[in-house]
């Protein structure tokens, strides 16, 4: 996810009026925990990560991406979803399993991602009626396949203008929910300038259909402190004002990001703010070689928030 992400890899359309934003409950402190896992290929279980029965968690597989290998490089396939997380470890009933095992799991998937086969994945579409009806056809069943709860948005190039990436991807969320295949959405910009407009456009038009913002706040530079990390956290409530925001941490092996201390210190000053709604780690798959710890203190912190979706 953002500049952080290393991956390695081997219905019918929806008829929406215009859709009028109407801004959710302000986001406070909650006991959501969010853990993305599957990218990188290393044979991360959903078992090997330990799991806080206080909080409620969720683990989001990265990625299902509307792009074919079939070709060289990889090409866009205008919404037509294909699975490119490790699958062969997160099966669907490996899924059924870790559900079965925690009733505070939940089990979602992220679309789009950084790169295919170390090449950019861009929001490409031929048409938004197009791009839509291929995306709830392909997403439903695969969110059927795996039984999935929800879908994460996380597309960080563009081909396409912001309100088209709105419209498409609002229409979506909109259509899957109201056809009941999912019951959550997320979405995770982080601070980039295109990045920013084409999440914002999208938060604008269909903002009540987005349950969090998963943002990357550990994309920005690692001599960040923790007062700039809760200025940049202030800062998006005013980008998605309503929103639910969730701040985050990196346990992937890099000098470029904000340091996990760093942003675990800001969570406790925003939770002592009554401002952090949740937490998310990119990803289970790096936080295995420091065993979870950052995960587990993370999750920790979480526990002492209200329970309850």
């Amino acid at each position: 996810m953002g500049c952080s992400k290393l991956i390695a890899l081997v219905l019918v359309p929806a008829l929406v009026a215009v859709h009028v934003h109407v801004p959710m409950a302000s986001a406070a402190n909650s006991n959501l925990f969010r853990d993305y896992i599957g990218a990188i290929f290393n044979g991360v279980k959903f078992t090997d990560v330990p799991i806080n029965p206080r909080v409620r968690f969720d683990f989001i597989m990265a990625f299902v991406i509307d792009y074919t290998t079939a070709t060289e490089p990889p090409t866009p396939t205008n919404g037509q979803f294909n699975i490119f997380w490790q699958n062969s470890v997160l099966t669907a009933s490996a899924v059924a399993a870790i559900k079965q095992s925690n009733p505070n799991v939940r089990v979602a998937v992220s679309l789009g991602g950084a790169t295919v086969n170390d090449r950019p994945v861009f929001f490409n579409i031929t048409s938004v009626e197009s791009w839509v009806q291929n995306a709830v056809s392909s997403l439903t069943t695969i969110v059927q396949e795996y039984n999935l709860d929800g879908i994460d948005i996380d597309y960080e190039q563009f081909q396409a203008d912001p309100a088209t990436f709105a419209e498409c991807i609002g229409r979506l969320v909109t259509t899957l929910k109201s056809n009941g295949v999912i019951k959550f959405a997320s979405i995770a910009p982080y601070g980039n300038a295109d990045v920013q407009r084409h999440y914002q456009a999208l938060w604008a038009s269909y903002g009540s259909v987005i349950d969090y913002v998963n943002f990357q706040f550990y994309a920005y530079g690692a001599s960040t402190t923790e007062a700039q990390y809760v200025d940049f956290f202030d800062q998006q409530l005013v980008n998605y004002p309503g929103g639910n925001i969730l701040a985050s941490f990196t346990t992937a092996p890099t000098t470029t990001s904000v340091s996990i201390n760093t942003s675990l210190s800001a969570c406790q000053t925003l939770q002592s703010q009554g401002k952090l709604y949740g937490i998310f780690i990119w990803a289970a798959d790096h936080s295995r070689s420091q065993g979870f710890k950052y995960d587990t203190q993370a999750q920790a912190l979480l526990a002492n928030a209200p329970a309850g979706y």
